[in-house]
C-alpha cells in the first residue's frame, strides 16, 4: 500500500488507524518539513524517503519499496478511507480485473472545486477515447499487479504518473474496471486541487503526458 505523503502530519493517524487487516503501508516521504515522516514511522508504517520532489516520483519509489504481489495507491490526506481500499484490490486478486479504479464519490463536507472538476472530467474523456475503457474519473486509489506495473515502464515523475499508468496499462491491452470510493473532507490543504494554479500545473502534466504517449502509438 503505497502513500506518497507531503506535509500529511495531520492526517496519517487516522489513515494509518483505518488501514485494513494484510494491508502494509508504505508511506514515502517527499520532503516533508511537519515530521510525517516520524509520525508514519511511530505508527508502523515502513517509510521510504524520496528527496526528489514529485508525486510520481513519490508513488514510483513506494513501487520499488513494496513486494507484495499486488500493489495499491492512495492519497496520504485523509481524503480517502483506507477501510475501502478492497473494493479496488480484491477484482485484482480475483483475477477479474488487472488495474482498478477509485471513482471518487463526493461526500458531504469534502472539498472538489469546480475547476479541478473539469480537469479531471476533460482528462477522463481523453483517457476513453485512447484506451476505450468508459472511466469517469481518473481515480487517485487504485490496484494492479506490482511486476507488471513495473514492466510498463512508467517514466513521468511528476503529476502526470497516474495518467500514465492507465494510458500504458491500456496499450497493453490490461483490462481495467472502476469501483466508486468516497471522497471526504482532506486534513490540510490540497497539493493540486486546492489552487487553479496547481490545478493547470497538473493538467498540463498530463496533457504531456498524453502527447508523448500519442506520438508513441
Amino acid at each position: 500500500m503505497v502513500l506518497p505523503c507531503l506535509n500529511e502530519a495531520a492526517a496519517l493517524s487516522w489513515v494509518l488507524g483505518r488501514m485494513p487487516d494484510g494491508f502494509r503501508p508504505i508511506v514515502v516521504d517527499n520532503g516533508s518539513t511537519d515530521g510525517s515522516a516520524t509520525i508514519a514511522a511511530e505508527l508502523g508504517a515502513t517509510v521510504v524517503s524520496e528527496p526528489r520532489r514529485g508525486f510520481g516520483a513519490a508513488c514510483h519509489a513506494g513501487l520499488a519499496a513494496a513486494t507484495s504481489d499486488v500493489v495499491c495507491f492512495m492519497d496520504a490526506d485523509a481524503s480517502l478511507d483506507p477501510g475501502q481500499l478492497p473494493r479496488v484490490c480484491d477484482p485484482v486478486l480475483a483475477g477479474e480485473a488487472d488495474l482498478v479504479l477509485g471513482r471518487r464519490v463526493l461526500r458531504q463536507g469534502a472539498s472538489w472545486p469546480v475547476h479541478a472538476r473539469l480537469g479531471n472530467a476533460v482528462l477522463a474523456r481523453g483517457l476513453r477515447r485512447r484506451t476505450g475503457v468508459p472511466l469517469r474519473d481518473l481515480g487517485p486509489m487504485r490496484a494492479c499487479r506490482r511486476t507488471p506495473l513495473l514492466e510498463l515502464g512508467l517514466v513521468d515523475r511528476r503529476f502526470g504518473y497516474p495518467l500514465e499508468m492507465v494510458l500504458r496499462a491500456g496499450a497493453a491491452g490490461w483490462r481495467i474496471g472502476e469501483t466508486d470510493v468516497d471522497y471526504l473532507p482532506r486534513r490540510g490543504r490540497s497539493k493540486v486541487t486546492g489552487t487553479v494554479r496547481g490545478t493547470l500545473r497538473a493538467v498540463g502534466d498530463m496533457r504531456r503526458v498524453m502527447a508523448r504517449q500519442d506520438r508513441a502509438a
